[in-house]
């Protein structure tokens, strides 16, 4: 990520185990926020928007494997 104090975007990045017919979500910083979209819907969808310490939060549970029964 860029730096914290940057309030231009960095370029939107997706996992590299996404797959090629667009089923993947793709997340940048944007400032002190972590933007997340759907690839599918090339930029023209809605974005959500998490503070750090959320998506944090969030990355930590997906480490620990507490929404692998999601998937």
């Amino acid at each position: 990520m860029s730096n914290p104090g940057n309030s231009d975007p960095t370029q939107w990045v997706k996992a590299s185990a996404s797959s090629s017919d667009g089923n993947c979500v793709e997340m940048r910083e944007h400032g002190d926020v972590v933007e997340v979209r759907d690839t599918k819907q090339k930029g023209q969808g809605p974005t959500l928007g998490f503070t750090r310490a959320e998506f944090a939060a969030w990355l930590d549970g997906a480490k620990r494997g507490e929404f692998d029964h999601l998937g």
